[in-house]
């Protein structure tokens, strides 16, 4: 089982990265399964037509234990298992809650035995790289840490911490860095600021997504660009970045 955590700045397009590329590993017959671990329990709805699913922490607040496996999941294109860990009510409580409660009842549960992924990604929010947002780092989850970042200023910056929380972690047998993904803003001189980043933090840009308005019309259509526009230069790119990582992280297994 390969197992890939993505994390970056708010909105930096780390969902639609995400969950682009488990329509592309779908697509090569693989059984993947994406965990979103955000609040917003929106990671995965471009998988399953832009709807909204029960996040982890919603079953938890209104059963208790009293729940399936079923319950938190929900098959989207190409079979992709769905999970949405989800976040407290505004005010209350840690969000990185959301994120270990979801972990203990996929195990639970039973989730890996039952569905068998051969890919499992990780969407985790990258502002905060804390309490339960570090938990996708541990030992026994991810494998490999990506983080999505552009060239501006708090992309970079927000990149530059979780590669730092990622090194501070790896004396504990944590997952290590696998690489940045430049999501494209065409902001001047991105590729060397984000270079520029990787010298600093002795990693590599391991792909190149451009700014491409097909992925604002998927998003519309409630899909990935790789189920809506399979034919095109973007899903493309999305497909040699989820074959990069897939393979990177395969060869050392």
């Amino acid at each position: 089982m390969v197992k890939i955590a993505v994390y970056g700045k708010g909105g930096i397009g780390k969902s639609t990265t995400v969950s682009n590329m488990s329509a592309a590993l779908a697509d090569k017959g693989l059984k993947v399964m994406q965990i979103g671990c955000d609040p917003k329990a929106d990671s995965t709805s471009n998988l399953h037509g832009g709807t909204r699913i029960k996040s982890v922490l919603d079953l938890v607040r209104e059963n208790g234990d009293d729940f399936d496996l079923e319950d938190m999941v929900t098959i989207g294109y190409g079979g992709v298992v769905c999970v949405e860990a989800g976040g407290p009510t505004p005010g209350l409580g840690c969000a990185g809650r959301g994120i270990i409660a979801a972990f203990e009842k996929l195990e639970e549960k039973g989730a890996y035995e039952e569905y068998e992924p051969d890919v499992v990604l990780y969407d985790v929010l990258g502002d905060v790289v804390c309490g339960g947002f570090s938990m996708p780092m541990r030992s026994g989850y991810a494998d490999k840490v990506f983080i999505v970042s552009s060239g501006e200023n708090m992309a970079i910056y927000a990149a530059a911490n979780i590669a730092m929380a990622v090194s501070n972690f790896k004396d504990r047998g944590y997952a290590t860095l696998g690489g940045i993904i430049l999501n494209k803003r065409n902001v001047a001189n991105e590729e060397e600021k984000v270079q520029t980043l990787c010298d600093d933090i002795d990693s590599d840009i391991i792909g190149i997504l451009s700014r491409s308005p097909l992925v604002q019309e998927a998003e519309d259509m409630g899909k990935t660009v790789v189920e809506a526009f399979p034919d095109s230069e973007m899903a493309g790119e999305y497909r040699k970045l989820a074959d990069t990582i897939y393979e990177l992280i395969s060869s050392e297994d």
